[in-house]
């Protein structure tokens, strides 16, 4: 299979203005496809803001909203699979979610989030119970995660053995967590040989400091895209057969002896 060129669109958008992030999301699912790109990943809560405080219930929609109908219009207009964080609302529960759309607009994956991060999230949001989420996007098995998840080594283990080959997650780190994104992420990618691509946000927004540093990191443990800390879209190739020299070349996950982790549960 030849390799999924992927985008990360670093912006924080215009937070509670639903209408401008679509049009910020559509314009940057245009310069994506414009490099070949198969797949673009926007940050988390991308399509309503992050600090957006009593607004995330009122702009929480169901999985099927207008807002997905909206996002699978502009995936099918330019022909890629788009992964973006919204607040999701089933029923009376609100959650913060990622979807990823396919380039014919179907609706392939949707992701609650697991691991709260902070009392702003824990006040806002039902933790979700499902850990591996998954689709086939590119010929690759693309798993869904946000942002506080990834910190996580069980989480991402866990898609790892599910047989995730390219881990979404759109995020929102705040200063002074840089560490995150610029060591843990591609540790994640390589103890796990699989590939992370990791889209932030930009910038202040209420009381946070979001600090950019977007990356496709790689099986390998090095950095295929990176971006800065402003309004950016880097992009990188998730390549299948890269992915299958290095789990040859890297045995973690046939050298693992579970028997010797139970503890760990």
């Amino acid at each position: 299979m030849p390799p999924l060129r992927t985008a990360l669109l670093q912006s924080s958008g215009q937070p509670g203005d639903v209408a401008a992030n679509l049009k910020v999301l559509d314009e940057a699912a245009a310069r994506a496809a414009a490099t070949g790109a198969g797949l673009l990943v926007a940050p988390e809560m991308f399509l309503t803001g992050y600090a957006i405080g009593d607004d995330v219930a009122r702009l929480a929609e169901p999985a099927d909203g207008d807002c997905a109908d909206a996002v699978a219009e502009i995936a099918a207009r330019h022909g890629l699979g788009i992964a973006y964080g919204y607040p999701e609302r089933d029923g009376e529960t609100v959650y913060n979610a990622a979807q990823l759309i396919g380039p014919d607009g179907a609706r392939l994956a949707n992701y609650r989030k697991t691991h709260l991060y902070g009392g702003f999230e824990t006040d806002s949001f039902t933790p979700g119970d499902q850990p591996v989420v998954q689709a086939e996007l590119g010929g690759l098995r693309v798993g869904l995660m946000i942002c506080y998840d990834v910190e996580f080594p069980e989480n991402v283990r866990a898609h790892a053995l599910a047989g995730t080959q390219l881990l979404l997650v759109p995020t929102a780190l705040m200063h002074p967590a840089e560490v995150v994104a610029e060591s843990v992420v591609p540790v994640r990618a390589f103890e796990n040989q699989i590939y992370v691509a990791y889209a932030n946000r930009t910038g202040p927004e209420g009381d946070f400091e979001f600090v950019g540093l977007s990356a496709l990191a790689g099986p390998d443990g090095t950095v295929r895209a990176r971006a800065g800390r402003g309004e950016e879209l880097v992009t990188g190739d998730a390549d299948p057969e890269l992915l299958t020299a290095s789990r040859e070349a890297n045995p973690y996950l046939r050298d693992r002896r579970p028997g010797l982790y139970t503890s760990l549960v």
